[in-house]
């Protein structure tokens, strides 16, 4: 599903970015990947970063309606940001290789971050997000500086993460590819619940992940 499916989606060449944003968390309404308007969408920008705002239904919302976070944390727009912006803000600080960020509560992946469980390396495509893993962060209240200081220190040397009892967090080069990692989290995390009910999965090796991980610098900007 692209802009042209939401005909209230501006689809100009200044907007393309910023109409991902909202595509993006309409197609994970469509897909039963996210309800209401749970889960936020974000893009940097050469001033901070743009983002969808607070409780506004994603089938309403357009470009206008985004809000402009500055390097400085002052929110300019008609609404106000989404309740996560501070870890928006917190990876685009930490990460200058993150250029979008999709945030889920994606059942799989929440149902697993209740559990505070890592995606370990049970498939080799776990390898999608950058590590040997997909770390769960510690659990922190929504919306707090504690809880952005834990995303980031869960997404160290990777593209993806779990919140425990919260949701799961993707990052890319576009919302688009953004997304689609987060789709990879959330199946991932369901084979691995799945498996999991019958015995402890058989774990790769570190060896192994590493001559994934080698074949995985193609594949990943392939979601681009």
């Amino acid at each position: 599903m692209t802009a042209e499916d939401h005909p209230h989606i501006e689809n100009s060449p200044a907007t393309t970015g910023e109409s991902e944003l909202i595509a993006v968390l309409l197609d994970a309404q469509r897909r039963g990947l996210n309800r209401g308007t749970s889960g936020n969408s974000s893009l940097r920008t050469p001033t901070g970063f743009s983002i969808t705002p607070s409780a506004l239904p994603y089938d309403q919302m357009t470009v206008d309606d985004l809000v402009s976070v500055d390097h400085d944390q002052q929110a300019s727009g008609r609404h106000r940001p989404s309740s996560e912006w501070l870890f928006h803000s917190a990876i685009y600080a930490a990460r200058p290789d993150v250029a979008a960020i999709v945030h889920l509560h994606s059942p799989s992946a929440t149902a697993l971050a209740s559990l505070r469980r890592d995606i370990p390396a049970f498939h080799y495509m776990v390898a999608v997000a950058g590590g040997e893993s997909i770390r769960c962060g510690d659990y922190a209240t929504f919306g707090t500086a504690e809880l952005a200081a834990i995303a980031v220190d869960a997404l160290r040397d990777r593209m993806a993460c779990l919140l425990a009892n919260h949701g799961q967090i993707a990052c890319g080069d576009t919302p688009r590819a953004a997304f689609r990692l987060a789709e990879e989290v959330e199946s991932l995390a369901q084979q691995f619940m799945l498996a999991s009910s019958v015995a402890e999965p058989a774990i790769l090796t570190p060896e192994e992940m590493s001559q994934v991980l080698m074949k995985f610098s193609d594949y990943r900007s392939a979601l681009d």
